[in-house]
């Protein structure tokens, strides 16, 4: 087995809990879409949020989508200036039989801006 790493970010509208979950919760989803990826593959997930998020932990959402035996962990992000606002950064690593090239990194809404070389 190998174990590979994805990447992916996303913004949340507001900083409200409905907000982030959802942000978070489609993020997710869209991730696990694109690399056919199930729980059962997921190793660890790190979830980091830019400073103006503070109303919820996007590892909640991961719960909700049922990913109950993995580890999660939130983190604050380094306030840096010109930063995005209100996004939600995700570092996800799992095992499988797969060359490396075949890792679809996943950024959505205003977030696309920060890898603007992966297509859609």
């Amino acid at each position: 087995m190998r174990t590979l790493a994805i990447r992916g970010a996303t913004t949340a509208q507001v900083n409200t809990e409905d907000s982030i979950l959802a942000a978070a919760r489609e993020l997710l989803r869209e991730i696990a879409e694109a690399n056919h990826l199930v729980p059962e593959e997921v190793i660890s997930v790190l979830f980091t949020m830019t400073a103006d998020l503070d109303a919820a932990f996007p590892t909640r959402a991961a719960r909700e989508l049922g990913w109950t035996q993995v580890p999660l962990l939130d983190a604050q992000q380094p306030h840096v200036r010109g930063d995005l606002a209100r996004c939600i950064r995700v570092l996800l690593h799992f095992q499988r039989e797969c060359p490396p090239d075949s890792v679809h990194h996943v950024y959505l809404g205003a977030a696309r801006t920060l890898r603007p070389d992966l297509s859609d």
